[in-house]
């Protein structure tokens, strides 16, 4: 009787350590051949799986796949895809099904969000439904840090790195420039509902008057009037003021700052634009000379500057995972665990699928100033260990040097797939 398969698969907005994840998966698969045959990977999701599109990562060196450790974005492509559910699209799930069973793929192992873990989820029903159970292991992924249980997602250290080094940085700049010119600098950064990467970047205040001055949470219903008050007062007592906007930024009725109108593949409403709107605001108030930033792509795409708890923490999840399916659990997830130590210390934990899907985890109103515009000592002390050490990528001629994957595709056996 044939081993059975595994497949693997990256799901919605990619991190400078999903891959990390990715490689953790992998090299464990490797080290227990004699229970696992081939390991695939989907191409661009789990859209590889309903179009048969499976790398075969058996192809890859083994010094390519620990090189995916260092490598950010997603080496097998991504997807924002959101499964329908069965009664929506049965079609859909029969397809899926039927390359599980042709491909003899026996553990699903899905890389990804709150949506993402709801895939699995639903993947996990379905097998057991369709008499072809598969053990369904969801690996959690998230810049937003917003998935519940966990007490960290992996991807959230190194953007939260990210963001405290760049205000920093951007400050000095602009403390430097402020007496005859900028006094107004905001960046924009990630974070929907919850404003965690946002909090982070209030890190690089270490003592008063450093940036960023002021932090907009999406927990905090936006006050114009105190609002500017509060950036008249910074300019007079600081020459300057640094802000940090999250993009999800909003009056508390559920208007968002910045609505950019449109919506994605899993019905978010599409944002962006709250830095300038933020900094125009300024502007007309107070007259002050502003500059403005949006951190976008390139605070998770920062592999140069990753986290190496983060890059830790991604790898064990990963190699959590492979081990969770053969020990034949099904429809859990690897979490992250804070041990109650003086000192940082983590071990690896489960959740059901059940519990994290589609779910949000906001920032505790504890962690947030009592005037709505910084972080308190509580979140500095969950903050600064996600950020601790560094984690450098090779370097070659001055450049770093990232995984390049042959993404072999394993030959097809089914008829061409037909979305309806």
């Amino acid at each position: 009787m044939p081993k059975p398969n595994l497949f693997y698969a990256q799901s919605g907005g990619v991190t400078s350590v999903i891959n990390a994840s990715a490689c953790g998966v992998i090299e464990t698969a490797r080290k227990h051949r004699s229970q696992i045959g081939k390991v695939y990977a989907g191409l661009n999701g789990i859209v590889g799986a309903l179009n048969e599109n499976l790398i075969d990562t058996g192809k890859e060196s083994a010094t390519s796949i620990a090189a995916l450790r260092s490598t950010p974005a997603g080496a097998f492509g991504s997807c924002r895809y959101k499964l329908k559910s069965f009664e929506e699209n049965q079609q859909e799930y029969e397809r899926l099904m039927a390359v599980f069973r042709a491909h003899n793929i026996r553990y699903f192992l899905y890389n990804g969000g709150g949506d993402s873990q709801d895939t699995a989820n639903k993947v996990s029903q379905l097998s057991q439904a369709m008499n072809f159970p598969i053990s369904c292991i969801g690996i959690p992924k998230t810049v937003d840090n917003d998935l519940p249980i966990t007490d960290t997602c992996p991807g959230f250290g190194s953007v939260a790195k990210y963001v405290a080094v760049s205000i920093r940085e951007a400050g000095l700049d602009v403390a430097s420039m402020c007496e005859s010119s900028t006094k107004v600098f905001v960046m924009e950064v990630m974070g929907r509902h919850a404003g965690w990467i946002a909090g982070a970047a209030g890190l690089a205040s270490e003592q008063q008057g450093d940036a960023p001055h002021i932090i907009l949470f999406p927990e905090i219903a936006f006050n114009k009037e105190k609002f500017l008050k509060k950036v008249q007062t910074c300019v007079r007592k600081f020459g300057y003021c640094a802000i940090v906007v999250s993009e999800g930024a909003n009056y508390g009725n559920g208007q968002f700052l910045a609505d950019a109108g449109g919506k994605d593949a899993f019905g978010h409403v599409q944002l962006g634009g709250v830095a300038p709107f933020v900094a125009n605001t300024i502007k007309e108030a107070l007259g002050y000379k502003y500059h403005w930033a949006v951190a976008d792509y390139l605070q998770r795409a920062a592999r140069h500057i990753a986290s190496a708890t983060d890059v830790e923490q991604a790898y064990a999840v990963g190699q959590a995972a492979v081990e969770f399916a053969l020990a034949g659990k099904d429809a859990v997830m690897p979490t992250i665990v804070r041990r109650p130590t003086k000192q940082y210390r983590w071990e690896i934990g489960e959740a059901k699928l059940s519990d994290v899907a589609n779910r949000e985890k906001m920032m505790p109103r504890s962690f947030i100033s009592r005037d709505g515009f910084h972080i308190t000592s509580a979140a500095r002390d969950y903050f600064a260990p996600l950020i601790a050490g560094e984690d450098y990528p090779f370097y070659k001629d001055g450049l770093p040097q990232y995984a390049r994957l042959k993404r072999a595709l394993e030959k097809k056996k089914l008829k061409k797939w037909q979305a309806s």
